[in-house]
């Protein structure tokens, strides 16, 4: 279907704007109430409502993970414009500020999509690893990383 693969498109397009940290262009697809949640109670973790926190969400994971490259595995899209679904696959890491130590994870996006925006997206991944680089981060003098979760 036509529409499946424009959204794929604007799905890949997306995940190089945040390879890029090209903030403004990753929340332009978001609805303005829009819902995004990440396992864990650490700086990345939480539950977060409204298009401005997503976006101070996507800041902070810039800073903490500052070299941060997430390459695409699998895309999945279900759904009708009106109503999709999309599952997203993918492979992160970073290297980490130590000088020797890397970020490495995998992990799931579920997005919900409602006549082409972005209404919720859901995270699954290996909290832990990312608990751990966090910390290795904030020994390294990024204090941002041991912050709590930016809840709204």
């Amino acid at each position: 279907m036509v529409y499946s693969l424009i959204v794929e498109k604007e799905i890949r397009r997306s995940f190089d704007h945040v390879n890029n940290q090209r903030w403004d262009d990753a929340a332009k697809g978001l609805t303005p109430n829009a819902y995004h949640w990440v396992a864990g109670d650490h700086a990345l973790g939480g539950e977060r409502h409204g298009k401005q926190s997503v976006r101070q969400w996507f800041e902070r994971m810039g800073r903490v993970f500052p070299k941060l490259h997430i390459d695409i595995e699998q895309i999945e899209v279900t759904g009708w414009p009106s109503n999709t679904t999309v599952f997203v696959k993918w492979r992160a890491n970073a290297r980490l500020l130590d000088g020797h130590s890397s970020y490495v994870n995998r992990g799931v996006h579920v997005f919900k999509l409602r006549w082409g925006k972005v209404h919720s997206i859901e995270e699954y991944f290996d909290s832990q690893a990312a608990e751990r680089s966090l910390a290795i981060q904030a020994r390294a003098g990024l204090d941002e990383a041991a912050a709590g979760p930016i809840v709204s």
